[in-house]
């Protein structure tokens, strides 16, 4: 779940952005108004008409339930735009005189200079959709289909039996941890600096 997600994330969230950032087209500006409303809707007052769409859909307790909700977020599209808007246009420009088309320039010229915003949005999906839990809780009810943190809320609320079982909660706590850490630490002389460094590499 968390592989795919990350994915889509960075793919999705990056197209919408630069869709965003470069792209001129009918209601763009309201459409980046509907990003940022949805950055500042609480995600609680969201898990009943969640469950409802998932449920009317056929899509509930699945793996499809857990994935698809989560493979887009408007954090990251918000970042992605922000950056893309630091990239100079005048390297986008040179590529469509070369005669690239627009995915062609987006693909081709702009991600790959694109790096440390791609690497933060990475890390901010691979932390997010690996710590996920209130969504498991609307989406899923299948003890096969939880995921980490839904397992572990499992194992303390008591389906141990009797007993504190202390030391197997805190392993287990450990080793949901271990993951994330090593993301971030493998990553985090990426973590964003300076919104224009990617454009100076390229």
């Amino acid at each position: 779940m968390t592989v795919v997600v990350t994915l889509g994330r960075v793919l999705l969230d990056s197209m919408a952005g630069y869709a965003l950032a470069r792209l001129r087209f009918r209601g763009r500006s309201g459409l980046f108004a509907a990003v940022i409303a949805v950055m500042a809707v609480p995600g609680v007052v969201l898990f009943i008409p969640k469950f409802l769409v998932l449920n009317q859909l056929g899509m509930y307790d699945s793996y499809l339930a857990l994935i698809l909700p989560l493979v887009a977020d408007a954090t990251g599209v918000f970042v992605m735009k922000q950056f893309f808007e630091s990239v100079p246009r005048g390297v986008e420009e040179a590529a469509r005189i070369d005669g690239a088309g627009t995915f062609r320039v987006f693909w081709s010229v702009v991600l790959p200079m694109s790096r440390p915003a791609l690497i933060t949005l990475t890390i901010l999906s691979f932390q997010g959709s690996w710590n996920e839990f209130p969504h498991t809780l609307v989406a899923v009810q299948d003890p096969a289909l939880f995921t980490l943190p839904r397992g572990l809320a499992d194992l303390v609320s008591g389906s141990l039996g009797g007993g504190t079982q202390f030391p197997l909660k805190l392993g287990a706590a450990l080793l949901a941890t271990i993951p994330v850490a090593v993301i971030f630490v493998l990553f985090q002389r990426h973590f964003i600096r300076d919104a224009n460094e990617g454009a100076e590499k390229g």
